[in-house]
């Protein structure tokens, strides 16, 4: 029978164990699933013959809470979670969110606001002499100076914040076991400096031969740019081929950044994936109705790790990187029967993909060998003539997948770029897409359909998801099938201007989509956006770019994209008004702000008791 990780000293006793090797602070509640990365860490190093013991949301306010399992013999581990814990915590408009995924029956408040910190500082009052390594999205992404959207200014590399020895930025497994040999084999954390993907506070520059340095914590409070030029020289280095080691002065101390870790051969990923996981959440959490973030991974499969799509406001590239890692169709087969076995499973798997689903290897032949190109991205502004898009492999595996014994369909749901879709040279894949792998919607994601803001988005042009939508239109038509396109875009992306916005809405009026969700743009650690949110400038091109920063405008934004919504009248009239669109109020059928319905109230209420179906729908 499958056994959960101890996060109990109850658990610790019963497997007869005196001490514990790891203890691994998390601040999600433990789910023991490979979409969870405190689970993924601690199965392996368990497979390594480490005891390792979960401490999983502690009361960080009373120091006694952090030794209810014992003091670990070798080091403590601390992840934030899955999530950042700023965007866990707060929305777009800076607003407590009402729901925490990651705690059991979606309570709030069981973890603080900057969780890495917070439970880092406390361990080093509570043992000063414990190695204290740090891991995870939130400290990953904030190794170097970065901006903090919720506070609203820069902050130090979390290194210096949190006073942690080690970070461990990626995805972590081979670092982890690496670093677990070296202290189990007796040296001390402060000379363990030499691991790839780990970052380090050092007093001088005097041990390193080669590094990039980049613009200082004091360089970037002086002077905004700054900010876009230290992404820049970093964004330079993420490839484990070529990169070099990254340097910056946080005050007193230079973080020291290794170089990138080489990717995972696809025996190393199989052998991650393998690991005997429970996947679900612990018993425990069963009387507060389990842990809400189950519910959208328990049934998918995770197929492969990287992107080299580069998208501006994403960090996949900068945590997992553009080389593309995958696993065999031997382990995702041996995977997806385990899925069938579960007692909940009702026939669908719900999701064969990564971060890009229909990106199964490398972009292109040359990068195991000597990694992605420096200064060009495969995709934008235009597809590389180097790219590798043939899809047989990622085709041939949902073949299997979906032949499996008590399988009724598998859905493609991480997303797909449509882009590498059409730049194929047959519509094999889009047929199977659509033959099998849709569930009636196909969510994508343009984010825009302004020009210029596509550009600094990284994403390609309106053409192209027109062309898209053409081809994707044709074949359910082929095929005698009625499905959807659901388009997902993004409001108030830096370099998105009000008349972009009002641009967007015509689209959107004219392809017959009225979003029932906007994302608002959300400046979050780590990214090329977020460079550009805070200095107004492409870090990439080192132009100015427009940026909308005041909540009216950011407000006025958002409403243009859902222009029917009655409580959004006032901001989309005044949205139109600013940008001298007049010609888009009245009673014409291109009209987003219809006179006749605001002054017949009751014709008004009749159009939107009429279409709540329609408008639900779309």
């Amino acid at each position: 029978m499958k056994e959960f990780l101890p996060i109990s000293q109850e658990d610790i006793n019963a497997r007869g164990w005196e001490q514990i090797d790891f203890l691994f602070i998390s601040g999600d509640a433990y789910v023991d699933h490979p979409s969870f990365g405190p689970a993924v860490i601690c199965r392996v190093l368990e497979a390594q013959g480490y005891k390792v013991a979960l401490l999983c949301q502690p009361d960080w306010r009373k120091l006694k809470n952090f030794e209810v399992l014992g003091k670990p013999r070798l080091a403590v581990l601390i992840s934030g979670g899955n999530l950042d814990s700023m965007l866990c915590h707060y929305t777009a408009a800076k607003k407590p969110r009402k729901k925490d995924a990651y705690t059991p029956g979606g309570e709030m408040g069981k973890r603080p606001d900057h969780a890495t910190v917070v439970y880092a500082q406390q361990i080093k009052r509570l043992w000063p002499e414990m190695p204290v390594i740090i891991g995870g999205i939130e400290a990953s992404l904030r190794r170097f100076a970065h901006f903090d959207y919720w506070e609203n200014k820069i902050l130090p590399s979390i290194l210096v914040e949190s006073n942690a020895d080690l970070l461990i930025y990626g995805m972590g497994e081979k670092q982890i076991v690496e670093i677990a040999d070296y202290l189990a084999g007796g040296a001390i954390i402060e000379d363990i400096h030499y691991v790839r993907g780990t970052a380090y506070l050092a007093d001088d520059l005097q041990a390193l031969d080669e590094f990039i340095e980049l613009p200082s914590l004091e360089d970037i409070l002086k002077d905004r740019e700054a900010f876009a030029k230290a992404y820049n020289l970093q964004s330079k280095e993420l490839d484990p081929f070529s990169g070099k080691i990254v340097v910056q002065k946080n005050g007193k101390k230079f973080v020291v950044q290794n170089q990138v870790p080489f990717p995972l051969s696809q025996e190393e990923m199989d052998a991650i994936y393998d690991l005997d996981y429970v996947r679900t959440y612990h018993p425990s959490y069963e009387k507060y109705g389990g842990v809400p973030a189950i519910e959208e991974v328990q049934f998918s499969v995770i197929s492969c790790r990287g992107c080299f799509g580069s998208c501006s406001f994403c960090a996949i590239h900068s945590h997992q990187g553009r080389i593309i890692q995958t696993r065999s169709h031997e382990s995702i087969i041996r995977e997806a029967k385990k899925i069938t076995e579960l007692p909940n499973f009702k026939g669908y798997i719900h999701d064969v993909g990564g971060p890009t689903a229909n990106f199964r290897h490398p972009s292109c032949a040359k990068q195991l060998k000597v990694g992605v190109c420096r200064d060009r991205q495969c995709l934008f502004p235009k597809p590389c003539p180097n790219l590798d898009t043939d899809h047989s492999d990622y085709i041939a595996l949902l073949q299997k997948v979906r032949a499996l014994s008590g399988i009724k369909k598998v859905f493609v749901r991480s997303g797909i770029r449509y882009d590498y879709l059409l730049a194929d040279k047959n519509d094999r894949f889009l047929d199977e897409l659509c033959r099998y792998h849709v569930s009636g919607q196909l969510k994508v994601a343009p984010e825009h359909v302004a020009e210029h803001a596509l550009a600094n988005m990284g994403k390609p042009g309106k053409s192209v998801y027109l062309k898209f939508m053409r081809a994707f239109n044709k074949k359910n038509q082929e095929i005698g099938l009625k499905q959807f396109l659901v388009p997902y875009f993004i409001s108030s992306h830096p370099g998105c201007t009000l008349r972009d916005a009002v641009e967007l809405s015509e689209f959107l009026r004219d392809i017959g989509h009225q979003p029932e969700q906007v994302q608002d743009f959300i400046p979050t650690p780590g990214s090329a956006s977020t460079a550009m949110y805070y200095s107004g400038i492409n870090p990439e091109t080192g132009k100015k770019v427009f940026v909308a920063r005041n909540p009216h405008d950011k407000a006025m934004q958002r409403a243009l994209m859902q222009y029917k919504n009655p409580k959004n009248r006032q901001l989309v009239k005044e949205a139109l008004q600013q940008t001298n669109r007049g010609d888009l109020i009245g009673d014409d059928a291109k009209c987003l702000l219809k006179i006749s319905s605001s002054h017949n109230p009751k014709a008004r209420h009749s159009k939107i008791a009429f279409n709540p179906k329609i408008n639900k729908r779309r």
